[in-house]
């Protein structure tokens, strides 16, 4: 059996990731370079002359036209934090790393902080992965399966209607080869009409070819502008189809991480986040070296994300 040259790639190994940002001094010069490549401009009125101050052991730059002070974490996901650059790194290098997820506990371990620091430090990384998943759309050949997080709850109804199942919809877009690019797995209201067009305008791309088991509401992806095939399923399980070779895959490598991983999670308030964290990984998968420093990037240019947003509940259309 040929090897998978994806899965067994050379990633970056934790002695190399320590030799990089070992020490506070590295992941502030990392830091400066990422915000502002080609030197510091002024949040506030894009000068480029400053000089730099010290609060306390963080940097502070300071624009000499309008005496504004930058931090240099200031209007990022890391703005207000007392933790060193050292164990954000480090998060960020652990989260981007595990291919399964990785949990709050064990992060907590590997870090040496708390479990509502650890939790926190997650939930906002997540919170990043989901907001840079939403700048791309599928587009091309893209397979769409139903798929629920959660189980019935006893004494409570049973299949799609259990209250305890939180429905997403599952989508991976296709070479023309037939091998999986991207994947999208977004919480919905409801398997309804309404709710696949919403969907459907938002994360594909008009002219897409949508393959589907039939389910009647995917039909819906027309008024995307999008071709739908649907392939009647006739009570044939899922690996008698292998026309859904690909989705039916994702979903168990999915089922696999979060079962692997997490002991429990609210999957009503934050499905969308640990999905997103999901599809963030896979995405870019074919480079596993430069995952974390894309991660940090993403860090970077995100606006901060205080605890209050953070707990807020996920909204579905």
């Amino acid at each position: 059996m040929a090897m998978n040259r994806i899965q067994f790639q050379q990633g970056l190994s934790m002695p190399d990731f320590l030799k990089g940002y070992g020490t506070e001094a590295q992941c502030e010069q990392a830091l400066e370079a990422m915000r502002w490549p080609k030197g510091f401009s002024c949040p506030r009125c894009g000068h480029a002359a400053h000089y730099i101050l010290r609060d306390g052991a963080r940097k502070v730059f300071q624009c000499n036209a309008c005496r504004h002070q930058a931090s240099l974490i200031s209007g990022t996901v890391f703005q207000s934090t007392k933790l060193p650059l050292t164990i954000w790194f480090l998060a960020i290098y652990l989260i981007s790393q595990a291919k399964t997820g990785l949990s709050a506990l064990a992060l907590k371990r590997q870090l040496g902080v708390s479990y509502p620091t650890a939790w926190l430090i997650h939930h906002k990384l997540m919170q990043v992965m989901a907001r840079r998943e939403e700048c791309y759309v599928l587009e091309g050949a893209v397979q769409i399966d139903d798929a629920y997080l959660g189980g019935e709850r006893s004494g409570g109804k049973v299949g799609r209607g259990s209250e305890n199942k939180v429905p997403f919809v599952a989508a991976v877009s296709l070479s023309e080869e037939g091998h999986p690019l991207r994947i999208k797995l977004t919480p919905v209201s409801g398997f309804t009409l309404k709710a696949i067009s919403v969907w459907a305008k938002e994360h594909l791309a008009p002219s897409s070819i949508v393959f589907s088991d039939g389910l009647s509401c995917f039909v819906a992806v027309t008024e995307a502008g999008c071709d739908h095939q649907p392939t009647v399923m006739a009570g044939r399980k899922p690996k008698e189809v292998p026309e859904f070779k690909w989705i039916n895959t994702i979903l168990g490598n999915l089922k696999t991480s979060l079962s692997g991983s997490y002991h429990a999670f609210n999957f009503h308030k934050y499905a969308a986040r640990y999905l997103a964290a999901f599809c963030y990984r896979f995405n870019r998968r074919f480079n596993l070296r430069t995952l974390h420093q894309r991660l940090l990037i993403a860090a970077v240019g995100c606006a901060p994300q205080p605890r209050r947003v953070i707990q807020l509940a996920d909204v579905h259309c």
